[in-house]
């Protein structure tokens, strides 16, 4: 059997895409725009949700039950999923956000092997979280790679970036939905590159490379004796998740949202009343918290924690 033309178009590229969260949705609606032949999306299994223990579709596969496409969610990959990804001879494979790492015989599958929308400028923060080490480690500009994948962690040769800035009070989560669209707009470029026969990679400059692990729930911890900037840097860049906090005896205080002030005192301890919330002593400076939750109830705004009474000044909030 001789070996297919190269595509001259989207609709002559057939593709397997893989992906499980909302972050991944615009690069699958990216393939579909363009008109690619999507013979298969590949996601993580539906798993159990909220108070009422739904089984909730991933967002992946609900956006591929919209267009028609089949989806497979298989728990392990294993011989059955790679002789059904086979038997469907994807031309290219894009991954984005899938959440498992494919064994290098999967990664041979496809001729054009398998590209990697990556949330971040590579080399830097390499990993599983780079949106949030990006925003918590205080970076000015971030962006999206395409990347072919190979067997390392995110150190395949990089065919495009895009970049954005970082607003210095945006969220983690605030930048995860601009750089989920960001994807896609990225993913785009590279596929019409690829049946222009112009999308062509270089090695990254692996010197350079930092990493930015998985999260863990401890991650959100505040430490009042770091700058107001690096603990604001830390509340947004926890937001939505894990969330930052401190650790009072009544249980965690969860710190949704703060704005860097001036002001000195003993860190971690309340210097002053602003309108719109109590302000706390850093390292150096301070930090005014906006939007805050305590143990058992809802968040509030730093205003309404102060018509309530709480955290008078002089009030401790560090870590005991």
């Amino acid at each position: 059997m001789s070996e297919r033309p190269h595509p001259k178009t989207p609709a002559d590229l057939r593709v397997v895409f893989m992906g499980t969260p909302d972050f991944a949705v615009p690069c699958l609606e990216a393939l579909v725009d363009l008109g690619c032949d999507v013979v298969g999306v590949v996601s993580q299994p539906d798993r159990r949700k909220g108070r009422g223990r739904r089984v909730m579709r991933t967002p992946v596969a609900a956006c591929a039950d919209r267009h028609g496409i089949p989806v497979h969610q298989w728990p392990r990959l294993r011989n059955v999923s790679y002789d059904t990804l086979k038997a469907l001879a994807p031309d290219v494979m894009v991954v984005t956000a899938y959440g498992k790492i494919l064994p290098q015989r999967y990664l041979d599958l496809p001729r054009f092997g398998c590209i990697n929308v990556h949330a971040s400028l590579l080399p830097a923060l390499r990993g599983a979280a780079p949106i949030q080490w990006s925003v918590v480690r205080g970076h000015a500009r971030t962006g999206v790679a395409i990347m072919r994948m190979d067997a390392g962690m995110d150190t395949g040769d990089v065919a495009l970036m895009l970049e954005t800035a970082i607003d210095p009070d945006e969220t983690a989560g605030e930048l995860h939905d601009r750089l989920s669209t960001l994807g896609g707009q990225a993913l785009r470029q590279a596929i019409e590159r690829l049946c222009a026969g112009t999308l062509s990679f270089e090695p990254q400059d692996h010197s350079g490379a930092t990493l930015a692990p998985m999260l863990k729930k401890s991650d959100g911890a505040v430490d009042w004796s770091e700058p107001a900037r690096q603990v604001h840097d830390r509340v947004r860049g926890m937001s939505p998740w894990p969330g930052a906090f401190v650790q009072r005896a009544e249980g965690p205080l969860k710190i949704h949202r703060t704005r860097v002030a001036e002001g000195q005192g003993a860190p971690g301890t309340v210097i002053a009343h602003d309108p719109d919330g109590p302000r706390v002593a850093c390292g150096d400076g301070a930090v005014v918290l906006l939007s805050v939750q305590r143990p058992g109830r809802k968040a509030v705004s730093g205003a309404d924690l102060l018509n309530g009474g709480s955290l008078p000044v002089g009030a401790a909030l560090a870590e005991s």
